[in-house]
């Protein structure tokens, strides 16, 4: 049973609206609901992941700290593109260098950082073979940028990762 609740985060999110949740990927407000966990009735925000077909309940206390955000709009697809197919690229550093600042990139959950992650470690796949580290980081930044490019675009997972491959078809948007 769901049991709406007007709080203080209300006007961050509501039912319905789509969010970008850091590591994880894009996703779906489906509600809001009462749970007892550990003894204690928090409410949660219940989202919906498609890329991992994933639940999950974040309690709306702890929602401002989460780093969710909402998905970019049009206007930010388009630079994200633009910077994806056109950004410069630092070759000079070492791939512990690299790790490092990808990693918090992808932590920070914001879309163009999410972008010139995946760029910079599709250009250095494209010259050499990545370790292993970098291969699942890019594999795992690369999902979280498709699906929300996906869910702004309303198109399906191989429509989107060919916005990526396709520098005319990204910048036809």
């Amino acid at each position: 049973m769901m049991i709406i609740h007007y709080t203080e985060v209300d006007y961050l999110f509501k039912i319905g609206d789509h969010i970008m949740y850091p590591m994880h990927g894009a996703g779906i407000i489906e509600g809001i609901e009462d749970k007892e966990i550990q003894g204690e009735i928090q409410q949660y925000f219940v989202i919906k992941i498609p890329m991992n077909n994933m639940q999950v309940l974040i309690p709306l206390k702890k929602i401002k700290n989460s780093h969710i955000r909402s998905v970019a709009d049009d206007q930010a697809i388009k630079n994200i593109l633009d910077i994806f197919h056109n950004g410069e690229s630092d070759s000079s550093l070492t791939w512990k260098q690299r790790y490092k600042i990808n990693s918090d990139k992808m932590k920070t959950g914001k879309f163009q950082e999410s972008a010139e992650v995946v760029r910079d470690l599709m250009r250095i796949q494209n010259d050499k073979a990545l370790n292993s580290s970098e291969k699942q980081m890019l594999d795992n930044a690369k999902k979280m940028l498709v699906s929300e490019l996906g869910i702004i675009r309303g198109i399906s997972e191989v429509q989107a990762s060919n916005l990526l491959k396709d520098p005319v078809a990204a910048a036809a948007i």
